[in-house]
C-alpha cells in the first residue's frame, strides 16, 4: 500500500529505498527513462508542426494516420533507410562519433528527475526516480550541457566552413547561457538547502519557487531556450547564414540523432524547471496528505507541468523572429548574468536578515518595495540625454546616415585620379617612336 505523503520518508530513507531496488526493477526504470525521450520526441515533432500550422493559419501534417498524428512515426521509420552521404574531407571517426556524443547524455539526464512519490510496483515499494544523488542538480546540468561537444565536433569533422561556424556559435551560446542558467539555480539551492532534486521538491511544500524566486524563474526560462538552440535563439543552425549549421553535412540516421538530441534536451530542461520551480510532482493548493498527492496521480501533475513548458517552446517558435547574434550575446552577458548576480546578493541578504531574527518577512518585503520605489524615482530624476549639435548627420529609421542636400559628387573618385596621374607619369617616361624613313602607305614605284 502506498504511504501518505505526510509519512514520506526522509532523504536517507528514500536513498535506502532506491538502494534496495531489485535488479528487475532497476532494469524497468532504466528502460522507461531511455524511452521517455524518443517517445516524447515523436509526439513533440508532430505537435509542434500542428500547433505552428494553426498559429500561421495553415494545415499541419494531415495525411499519415488519424489526423496526421503518425507523420513523425513515418519519418522515424524512413530516416534509417535514407542514403548516408559522407563528405570526402570529413574526419570519419569524429564524424560518426559526434551525433552519439550529442544524443547519449541527453537520454541519461532524466535519471535524476523525481517523477513521483513512493509507490508500489509489483509489490515492491520504491520511488519514481532512478537515482537520487546529493548533487543531482549538477548531474543534470552536466548532462544537458555536454552535448555541445557533439555539435562542435560535428561542425569541425565535416570539413566545411559553414558547419564549423555553426559549431563554434553553439559552443559560445551554450557557455553563455549555461552560466546564466547555473546562477538562476543558486537561489533555489539556497532556499532548499540541498542540491538533491527530490529534496528540492520536498522543500516546496509551503510554496513553489516560481513566485518566491520569480527573477530566477524568468532567467531560467530564457536560458533554457538559449541552451537548447531553439527559436528565437536558433543561431547555430540559421538557414539564412549557415545553410543548416553544424549538421549541414549530415544525413540519414546521424541527422536524426541530432534531431533527437534537440528535442530530448527540451524535455530535460522543462522537467528540470518543473522540479526546481513548479513543485515537481505536487498538486497545487493542497496539503501533503491530500489524495491528489498520493499514488500514481502525481505523475499526471508532473506531465501536465512538463507539457505546458514544452508548449512554450512551440509558442516562441511560432511568434518571435530570430535575434541577431550580437543581440543574443548581449542579452546573455550584459543582462541575464549581471541581473542574476545582483539577485543572488539580494537573496543572500534577505536570508541572512531573516535567519538572524532581525526582521520578519513582511518587513523585508516592505523594505524591498521601498528601495525599489526609491530607485525608480531616482531614475526618473536623472537628466535627459543631451541633444547633439546641429551639425550632426541625421539618420533614418534604419540607422543609415542621410547625405546632405548640397552634396557635391566629384567627377572622379580618388582612386580614378591616382590612376590617371600614374598613367600620365608612365606616358612621359615612355621613349618616342623612331621613324623608319618610309611613311605608312608608301609603296615602291
Amino acid at each position: 500500500m502506498t504511504p501518505l505523503l505526510s509519512q514520506m520518508p526522509d532523504a536517507a530513507e528514500r536513498a535506502a529505498l532506491l538502494a534496495d531496488d531489485p535488479l528487475w526493477l532497476i532494469l524497468i526504470k532504466t528502460v522507461v527513462i531511455l524511452l521517455i525521450g524518443p517517445i516524447l520526441t515523436i509526439f513533440l515533432i508532430v505537435w509542434e508542426r500542428k500547433a505552428v500550422g494553426r498559429m500561421q493559419n495553415r494545415p499541419g501534417p494531415n495525411r499519415v494516420g488519424p489526423g496526421g498524428y503518425l507523420q513523425s512515426l513515418a519519418d522515424a521509420i524512413k530516416l534509417p533507410f535514407k542514403e548516408q552521404i559522407i563528405p570526402d574531407t570529413a574526419d570519419r571517426k569524429v564524424y560518426f562519433l559526434a551525433p552519439v556524443i550529442s544524443a547519449v547524455p541527453a537520454l541519461i539526464a532524466l535519471a535524476a528527475i523525481p517523477f513521483g512519490p513512493v509507490v508500489s510496483i509489483f509489490g515492491e515499494r520504491t520511488t519514481l526516480q532512478l537515482v537520487d544523488l546529493p548533487v543531482g542538480v549538477l548531474v543534470i546540468l552536466a548532462c544537458s550541457s555536454i552535448g555541445v561537444y557533439g555539435l562542435v565536433l560535428a561542425g569541425w569533422s565535416s570539413g566545411s566552413p559553414y558547419p564549423l561556424l555553426g559549431g563554434l556559435r553553439s559552443a559560445a551560446q551554450v557557455i553563455s547561457y549555461e552560466i546564466a542558467m547555473g546562477l538562476s539555480i543558486v537561489g533555489v539551492i539556497l532556499y532548499a538547502g540541498s542540491m538533491s532534486t527530490s529534496q528540492i521538491v520536498e522543500s516546496q511544500q509551503t510554496g513553489w519557487y516560481f513566485y518566491l524566486l520569480l527573477p530566477s524563474f524568468v532567467i531560467y526560462l530564457i536560458s533554457m531556450v538559449g541552451e537548447t538552440n531553439r527559436a528565437p535563439f536558433d543561431l547555430p543552425e540559421a538557414e539564412s547564414e549557415l545553410v543548416g549549421g553544424f549538421h549541414t553535412e549530415y544525413s540519414s540516421m546521424k541527422f536524426a540523432m541530432f534531431f533527437l538530441a534537440e528535442y530530448v534536451n527540451m524535455v530535460i530542461v522543462s522537467a528540470f524547471a518543473t522540479t526546481l520551480f513548479l513543485g515537481g510532482w505536487k498538486f497545487p493548493f493542497v496539503g501533503a496528505d491530500h489524495a491528489l498527492n498520493q499514488g500514481w496521480l502525481p505523475l499526471i501533475w508532473f506531465a501536465a507541468k512538463l507539457f505546458i513548458l514544452l508548449f512554450g517552446f512551440i509558442w516562441l517558435r511560432g511568434t518571435l523572429p530570430r535575434l541577431r547574434y550580437d543581440q543574443f550575446m548581449r542579452l546573455g552577458w550584459k543582462v541575464l548574468v549581471p541581473v542574476n548576480l545582483v539577485w543572488i546578493v539580494v537573496i543572500v541578504t534577505v536570508r541572512a536578515i531573516k535567519n538572524s531574527g532581525g526582521l520578519s518577512t513582511p518587513q523585508i518585503l516592505i523594505g524591498g518595495g521601498a528601495l525599489i520605489l526609491v530607485v525608480v524615482i531616482l531614475s526618473l530624476l536623472l537628466p535627459d540625454k543631451k541633444v547633439p549639435d546641429d551639425d550632426y548627420v541625421p539618420v533614418t529609421g534604419g540607422g543609415f546616415p542621410v547625405p546632405p542636400l548640397d552634396l557635391q559628387v566629384p567627377e572622379k573618385t580618388p582612386r580614378q585620379k591616382a590612376i590617371a596621374k600614374a598613367e600620365a607619369r608612365a606616358a612621359k617616361r615612355k621613349p618616342a617612336a623612331v621613324s623608319s624613313g618610309r611613311e605608312a602607305g608608301d609603296g615602291d614605284v
